[in-house]
């Protein structure tokens, strides 16, 4: 686990760590031919405890992953690189802007069974506390959340899933089990891959 190894979590120390990180992002993996791509911003502040990540629900009424904890994003329109989508729809989904400067690079792609998405989450800083605007008919909340709290013993889960494909390997199934929510699924992936960045150990093997 996380807490074997030792990690900074002062938000400088994470952000140079995600920029080391960027040598080794995988370059083999791209969309399947059913997949639509889609970008979400992993925006980082300074808080009390470190490095902090946004987070939101997403709202009941939704076609797709209702009510699950994600990141803002959406899918990439035919005249946008994947950052510009992460901004726009962070600025939509949560009225949060976010400064080109402040991009910081990425993490890895990842592809969804259900909605059939290819994930680029996208790195980026904003200043501590910003006012946040909620889109109602697709975000139910916005929230932050130290880094340290989702590397903290007995937060982070994971177990071996079967998709009932034959040509699938079982795989790694990853959750956070906040004080009042569940993370899973790609976000839970996604967070992973960070936690895996800020304590130097490889995300490619569940921890």
């Amino acid at each position: 686990m996380w807490s074997s190894a030792s990690a900074s979590f002062a938000l400088d120390d994470v952000l140079a760590n995600v920029t080391r990180h960027q040598s080794a992002i995988a370059d083999s993996h791209t969309p399947r031919t059913d997949e639509r791509v889609s970008a979400v911003l992993v925006a980082l502040a300074d808080g009390p405890h470190g490095a902090e990540v946004l987070l939101t629900r997403r709202s009941e009424t939704l076609s797709n992953h209702k009510g699950e904890i994600s990141f803002p994003g959406g899918r990439v329109d035919p005249d946008e690189d994947v950052v510009s989508a992460a901004c726009r729809e962070a600025r939509e989904e949560v009225g949060l802007d976010v400064h080109p400067a402040r991009i910081h690079g990425r993490l890895n792609s990842l592809s969804t069974f259900v909605s059939k998405s290819y994930i680029v989450p996208v790195v980026a800083t904003v200043d501590a506390n910003p006012a946040l605007s909620l889109h109602d008919a697709e975000v139910d909340r916005a929230f932050w959340i130290p880094l340290c709290e989702l590397a903290a013993p007995d937060v982070f889960e994971w177990e071996w899933w079967s998709f009932n494909r034959p040509t699938d390997p079982e795989r790694p199934m990853f959750f956070f089990y906040l004080h009042d929510e569940t993370v899973w699924g790609a976000t839970a992936r996604v967070l992973h891959e960070l936690l895996c960045v800020v304590h130097g150990v490889d995300h490619r093997e569940p921890r």
